[in-house]
C-alpha cells in the first residue's frame, strides 16, 4: 500500500552535516523523497509536534533541543512507507538499535537520536500538516 510519512532530521544530524548520507539511505531502499525543507522549528510548531509528550520529565529538553538549529522536514511516500522508514531509522536508543539502522550508524544517545519518522497513517497526516500546511 503506498503510504507518505513525515521524517524530520534532527539538529545534532544537520549539525553534523548528515543530511546527504541519511538522504541516501531512504532513497537506496527504494522510497521517494516528495517534498523537503530546512527550517529552524518555532517552539510553539515543536509543541503541537510533540503534545502527546506534554508534561513528561523530558517535554521541555525535547523542545529545547529541536529548537536549538535547524532541521530537515521531508515527506516520504513508497510501499508500506510508514514501517520502512521506521526499520530504517531503528529503535529511539541508538545503543539499541539494530546494525546499520539510521540510528546506530549517526546516532549520538537516546535524546539526541537523529531522526524522527511518523508510528502511523493517523500521525503522518497530522504530522505532514504541522510541518507542510
Amino acid at each position: 500500500m503506498n503510504e507518505k510519512t513525515l521524517v524530520l532530521i534532527k539538529p545534532d544530524a544537520v549539525e553534523r552535516n548528515l543530511i546527504g548520507k541519511i538522504l541516501s539511505e531512504y532513497e537506496r531502499n527504494g522510497l521517494k523523497i516528495t517534498n523537503m525543507r530546512l527550517v529552524t522549528a518555532s517552539k510553539e510548531t515543536t509543541e503541537i509536534h510533540y503534545e502527546e509528550h506534554k508534561g513528561k520529565s523530558f517535554f521541555e529538553s525535547l523542545v529545547s533541543y529541536l529548537t536549538r538549529s535547524p532541521i530537515v522536514a521531508l515527506t516520504i511516500e513508497g510501499d508500506n512507507a510508514i514501517e520502512r522508514v521506521r526499520t530504517l531509522n531503528g529503535t529511539t536508543n541508538p545503543a539499541d538499535s539494530g546494525d546499520n539502522t539510521i540510528r546506530a550508524l549517526y546516532g549520538i544517545s537516546l535524546s539526541e537520536n537523529t531522526v524522527h519518522s511518523s508510528d502511523s497513517i493517523e500521525s503522518a497526516e497530522r504530522e505532514c500538516a504541522i510541518w507542510f500546511n
